[in-house]
Parts: C-alpha cells; sequence; structure tokens
C-alpha cells in the first residue's frame, strides 16, 4: 500500500531509487521528459463533445403504433415517411399497391379497416412527404407511375382512390422518389430503367407525360438519391458500383468514384462539409463506410468496416448537430457518430442497441422535434415481427428545463426559397432557416384554405354570429402588425397555437372509440383548459399592465 500510494516530485517510491547516484538514463523517456503525472505519455486523452452522452429513448407501449400491416417487399427503401402532422407507412394490398396515412397523435392499436391510400397497379415501393406541404405526398410503384396525393385534414372514413396528378415517363418500375430541398414542386424520380427524371408539378395538368429534364448517364439501377444543402447537386449511388456527382439541371457528371474496394449502396451529402458519406460494403463482405471529398472521389478520405452483416446501412445526417446515424436493415441497432471536416472525420460516438430488429425507418423533420425534453432527433421503426412501429427519440441529456440554443441552431424551415421555375432558370438559394424556440414563429406548411380556416372554425365552434370572416381577420391582423405592440403579436401567435393539439383542430377531433382514445382525449382537454386558464390570466396582467400604463400618460400630460 505504502509504495503504490505515495508520490514525491511526480514520481512514484518505486522509481525514487533509480534517480539517486545519477540513475537518471535510467528512467523511461516519458518519465525524462516531464516529472508531473498529470501529463504522462499514458495518461488518458478524452475528446470533449457536448453530443458524447446522447442516448436512444423508445416510446412506450401506448405511444407506439400496433397491429400496423407492413409491406413485406424486399426492396431496400425506408418504406416510412413522417411530418409533424401524420406518418405514412407502405402497407400489404391485395391487388395493387397502398400505403396508410396516420395521424401522428393516433397511437395504439390500429383498426384493421383503418382506410388506405390506394391507386397504383402494383406494389409502393418508396413514399416521401412533400417538405413544404404537410397535406402533399408523392409515391412511387412498380406500375412505372408516380401519384402526387393531396391528404385531407380531417381523418380518412374510406380509401382515398383520387390522386392529384400522375406522372408517366418512366418505361420499368420507379424504385425512388426525392423532392427538391429548397424550390417548391419540384421531384425527381429514379426507375429501373436507369434514368432519373425532373418533373415540374407546378402545372394545371393531371397527367404528366413529359419530364423537364430526364438525366441518362447511369448504366444500371439507381440505389439512392442525395441532394446537397441548397439542391445545386445531386449525388447518386448505383448498382454498378460508381458514385456520381451531377448537376441535376442539366444532367451533366460532374465527378465519378471508380474505387474497387467499396460497392456503395447508399450515399449521402454531409450538410455544408462538402462531403459525401456512403455505406456499403468492401471487398470481403463486411459492411462498410466511406468518407469522400465531393469534388474528389477518386480515393475515399477514410473508411470504416462496421460488420459482417448483410443487412442495408441507411445514413442520416443532421446538419444541425454535425451528427451522422447510421441504421441497419435487419438488426436493432443505431450507431451514431460526429462528422468534423478535419480529420478524424468521423468520431464515434455511441450506439443504441434493441433486440427488434427494423425493416424500414422514418426520420421526423427538425420542426416536429420535442424541444422541451433536448430531443435532437426521431426515429420510427418499422418492426414487421411485432407489425409495430416504434418511435425512439434522440436525447441530449441537460438539467437545466428552458430552451438550449446551443443545440437547436436555426433550422430548414417549411418554406420554400425558390419557385419551381426560379430553380429551372438557374437559380439557387439556400433553405428558409426558422427557429425552433417555442413561440418564435409559427411552424405551419402552409395557410389553411379559406373555407377551413380556424376563425371560421372557432365561430361554428363557440357559435359566435358576430365572429369576423377569415378575411376580416386576416386584415385585422395585418393593421395589428403594422400598428400593435410586440406583445400583442406574441399573444396572438400564443392564441393561434392554443387552438392546436398536435397540428389538428381541437374541434375537428374524431369521436373516441376505445377507453384509450377516451383517456386520451380526456387528457388533452384538460391540457387545453390549463393553457387557456394561463392563457387569460395573462391578458389580466397585461391589461393592468395598460391600465398602469395610461394613468402614468395621463399623469404626465397633466404636469
Amino acid at each position: 500500500m505504502h509504495v503504490l500510494g505515495v508520490w514525491s516530485l511526480g514520481l512514484p517510491q518505486t522509481f525514487q531509487p533509480l534517480c539517486e547516484g545519477g540513475g537518471e538514463n535510467q528512467l523511461p523517456p516519458s518519465f525524462q521528459e516531464d516529472q508531473h503525472p498529470s501529463t504522462m505519455s499514458w495518461h488518458p486523452q478524452y475528446r470533449s463533445s457536448k453530443f458524447r452522452h446522447v442516448f436512444g429513448k423508445p416510446a412506450s407501449k401506448e405511444n407506439c403504433y400496433d397491429s400496423v400491416p407492413i409491406t413485406r417487399s424486399v426492396h431496400d427503401n425506408h418504406f416510412c415517411a413522417v411530418n409533424p402532422h401524420f406518418i405514412a407507412v407502405v402497407t400489404e394490398c391485395a391487388g395493387g399497391g397502398a400505403f396508410l396515412v396516420i395521424p401522428l397523435h393516433q397511437t395504439g392499436k390500429l383498426d384493421p379497416h383503418y382506410p388506405k391510400v390506394c391507386g397504383h397497379r402494383g406494389n409502393v415501393l418508396d413514399i416521401k412527404w412533400n417538405p413544404f406541404n404537410d397535406f402533399e405526398i408523392a409515391s412511387c410503384s412498380e406500375d412505372a407511375t408516380i401519384k402526387i396525393w393531396a391528404i385531407p385534414k380531417q381523418l380518412l372514413s374510406k380509401n382515398l382512390t383520387a390522386y392529384r396528378k400522375e406522372l408517366m415517363g418512366h418505361a420499368r418500375r420507379v424504385g425512388l422518389v426525392e423532392w427538391h430541398p429548397t424550390a417548391a414542386n419540384i421531384l425527381f424520380s429514379s426507375g429501373y430503367d436507369y434514368k432519373v427524371m425532373v418533373w415540374n408539378l407546378d402545372t394545371k395538368e393531371a397527367v404528366l407525360r413529359n419530364p423537364v429534364q430526364t438525366i441518362t448517364c447511369h448504366q444500371d439501377v439507381i440505389l439512392s438519391m442525395s441532394f446537397n444543402t441548397n439542391g445545386s447537386l445531386l449525388a447518386t449511388a448505383c448498382k454498378d458500383r460508381k458514385i456520381r456527382v451531377l448537376d441535376p439541371r442539366v444532367g451533366t457528371v460532374l465527378q465519378e468514384a471508380n474505387y474497387k474496394g467499396h460497392r456503395a449502396n447508399k450515399v449521402l451529402f454531409l450538410g455544408n462539409l462538402k462531403k459525401l458519406l456512403s455505406t456499403g460494403t468492401s471487398r470481403w463482405n463486411n459492411r462498410q463506410m466511406a468518407l469522400w471529398d465531393q469534388d474528389d472521389l477518386s480515393v475515399p478520405l477514410t473508411e470504416e468496416d462496421l460488420d459482417g452483416s448483410s443487412g442495408v446501412l441507411f445514413p442520416f445526417y443532421d446538419a444541425d448537430t454535425n451528427m451522422l446515424y447510421v441504421v441497419g436493415k435487419g438488426d436493432g441497432n443505431i450507431r451514431y457518430y460526429e462528422v468534423s471536416a478535419e480529420k478524424p472525420h468521423l468520431s464515434y460516438l455511441t450506439e443504441y442497441r434493441s433486440y427488434n430488429p427494423q425493416k424500414g425507418i422514418g426520420v421526423m423533420p427538425k420542426r416536429g422535434l420535442d424541444v422541451s425534453a433536448c430531443e435532437i432527433f426521431r426515429f420510427y421503426k418499422l418492426i414487421t415481427t411485432k407489425s409495430l412501429i416504434e418511435p425512439v427519440s434522440m436525447i441530449v441529456p441537460r438539467r437545466s428545463e428552458s430552451y438550449q440554443e446551443d443545440i437547436y441552431p436555426p433550422t430548414a424551415g417549411a418554406q420554400p426559397s425558390l419557385t419551381a421555375q426560379e430553380w429551372l432558370s438557374g437559380m439557387d438559394k439556400g433553405p428558409v432557416l426558422v427557429s425552433l424556440r417555442p413561440g418564435s414563429q409559427v411552424l405551419s406548411p402552409q395557410p389553411l384554405p379559406p373555407e377551413r380556416s380556424l376563425s371560421n372554425s372557432m365561430g361554428l365552434a363557440l357559435d359566435q354570429p358576430d365572429k369576423p370572416t377569415a378575411e376580416d381577420g386576416r386584415r385585422s391582423f395585418s393593421l395589428w402588425e403594422e400598428k400593435g405592440p410586440r406583445w400583442a403579436a406574441e399573444h396572438r401567435l400564443e392564441e393561434k397555437k392554443s387552438w392546436l393539439t398536435n397540428g389538428f383542430d381541437i374541434f375537428e377531433c374524431p369521436p373516441p372509440k376505445t377507453e384509450n382514445e377516451l383517456l386520451q382525449m380526456f387528457y388533452r382537454q384538460q391540457e387545453e383548459i390549463r393553457r387557456l386558464r394561463e392563457l387569460v390570466t395573462q391578458r389580466e396582467v397585461q391589461a393592468k399592465q395598460l391600465e398602469l400604463e395610461i394613468k402614468n400618460l395621463r399623469m404626465s400630460s397633466e404636469q
């Protein structure tokens, strides 16, 4: 105990005889250079990161979506799309293809006769929500068509078969669809005819047969598509083992990877880092990640072998936190890394482990996260063995309950920065950024139609004949925005938000069918009552403050 525990001049007792009588040269080199214990060469070095302790939190059973007939398709797609209002999942359907659109708050067991969105003559292979309209979704199918659907705000009572637009240009089945990240009404599709087609949906025609551009540089099936931040570049991974960076307007190949040591399945732009990440397999059939410089695809910057499983790896990148999530198909794990522009480019953080293997995965946009719980990412795992959709939240542990500005920088909102014609004419713009701070901005994708406006809903619900119309309301709001004080705008926003619960009008909720739904509705109403009481209290305080200000103004004017 005495020998191990006593230190003198930075050296343990056992080394002291070596120092006596000129024995300095017998010391290890690290001790000769610096004898202070805190700077010894074997002292472990830790990398500082605010995301080092991020953990995955699965939802409880009552907050999952149970008894969902998930598709049995063997394609390596996500099969799930999520936005702040709905979760869409590809399902099994006799005599064609279909998918389900479930309101986000409608958790629990799904009705076996729940209405489907069906109209394709073949299996649905991919679905994607419009990033600028939470009530519009694109689907592609083995019947070689792409369909655009308008999802009604009220719950579906029967199967939806009427599509808004149909795109017919591919000669074989269509495997992928992708919306442009900044331009409105621009959709990309790739098919088994080895073509990528660019569609302009900003037309009145219901059936489109001629895309605005057809990219024909691929020699095999396209496995993945990804845009950079402003949508000026498109990266593709192809079955011919090549990664390409394209100009999406004209279809020219700007960069091409011919590296033989990595067979890419999925490719992803890493925000504004000017780097690409691909997942695939190595020469020895190990699952592998590779990081590339987007301006030089001759050799990867780094490669990392993960394991020997055979399932495809789905990469997801969060540009706000520079975190990379890698989800394996057929296993239940989610690995996450921190990405930096300097070496080492990929820093492993940790891994979320689960015994339930996922067939597909959905991701919630940043504007739909729970910032009060420090949630920075949310997955929706499709677990076919249990017919279950399980949300998994990635949480940054923080003690403070206030808004954490450092983990929620301004993020891409639900407003396009370009029209379709502006983008086609050659303009490039970054996404419109919004703050996730509660009350800072209305995170609504588009204004509601006049016949379903909030003021009309309130007027019908409260039976007030003297309620102003939607146009009068908008006119008065614009006047208040010009002349009213700042607090009025803030509390007008709070009042508008208080009418909505999980994105739905509280007066349009369907009647509960089960005891669980009844309890959920009861708790929502209790929460709504509490918020309204707080709003009334705040208004009373403001009224008193205004009275005091008026009194002070009168007294000063009299003096």
